[in-house]
């Protein structure tokens, strides 16, 4: 049979997880192709970039659609369980879910409407098409970068900052910057650092790999440490989000304390290219009609 689309195998692959417990991505993979009945050539076949067999691929979208209409959610790095809400929709289950289904979930509306382009599927043109293309494709890999960011540990979060900070020019050298923010502790760095290579300024780095939000005292006790380090400037990131009473405050006061959240640090990864590889480039051309003149 024909390799399935990834809307197809949202329901099969929800049907996989229904026994409530952890199941790893690769397994979960194997044995929906058995019931799709693929072949060796099939489960071979790759992406026009040649980086990833399509099959594979398109499990990764079903997951990743599924994940964020709340219906699963992922435990550890490489692990998926379904969720309360995955297991109500089971108890009655549709003939099958796709993108249309998805979309009473506000989680998936949300999600959704970061990417939707203001023209419509028939109303773009082909240059319209790709660019949305592109930024769906873009979302994913945002939400999997953010994923993978969350279930890391704590030293591996913290070289994913430095990694960050130097590629986005800050803190000298890599060596320099891990020098300056190698101080873990309770899922959080903190450091000073060079503002440019040249240590004109300095900049006092906090990061939180938390779950909940951050709070106004959170913002409160790092606005008091930069007092104590006589440092004018800070980067506060964490892996999940500000409260608004946190942003108000970091608004008001004399201090300069940037505040990234989760998907703004995704965002800053996905541009710094941290975490993320190219697989493929596509020129887009046109006609170069002055080529054509004829004096």
């Amino acid at each position: 049979m024909a390799i399935p689309d990834y809307q197809s195998l949202m329901l099969p692959l929800l049907r996989h997880l229904a026994d409530g417990e952890e199941h790893g991505v690769r397994d979960l993979t194997d044995r929906l192709a058995q019931e799709c009945s693929l072949t060796d050539a099939e489960r071979k076949e790759l992406l026009p970039s040649g980086q990833q067999p399509v099959f594979d691929n398109r499990v990764g979208w079903a997951r990743t659609y599924l994940k964020k209409a709340g219906l699963l959610e992922s435990p550890r790095r490489g692990w998926v369980r379904i969720t309360r809400r995955g297991l109500d929709v089971l108890k009655e289950p549709p003939e099958r879910i796709d993108v249309s289904f998805l979309e009473q979930f506000e989680e998936f509306r949300a999600f959704r409407g970061q990417r939707r382009a203001p023209a419509t599927t028939q109303e773009a043109s082909p240059e319209e098409s790709l660019a949305q293309a592109y930024e769906t494709l873009k979302q994913g890999v945002l939400a999997e970068l953010l994923e993978q960011v969350r279930n890391a540990s704590p030293a591996f979060f913290e070289g994913l900052v430095v990694e960050l900070l130097v590629r986005m020019g800050y803190g000298g050298s890599f060596q320099e910057a891990a020098r300056a923010v190698g101080r873990s502790g309770d899922e959080g760095i903190d450091g000073v650092i060079k503002e440019d290579r040249l240590g004109l300024d300095a900049i006092y780095i906090q990061a939180k790999r938390w779950a909940q939000p951050v709070s106004r005292p959170e913002i409160q006790k790092f606005a008091g440490a930069l007092q104590g380090y006589r440092v004018r400037k800070g980067v506060f990131i964490t892996t999940s989000s500000f409260s608004k009473e946190a942003r108000e405050y970091a608004e008001r006061i004399d201090s300069k304390i940037v505040l990234i959240d989760g998907e703004q640090l995704a965002e800053l990864m996905f541009e710094h290219n941290v975490g993320v590889s190219t697989v493929a480039i596509y020129s887009v051309k046109k006609v170069d009609n002055d080529f054509f003149l004829e004096e």
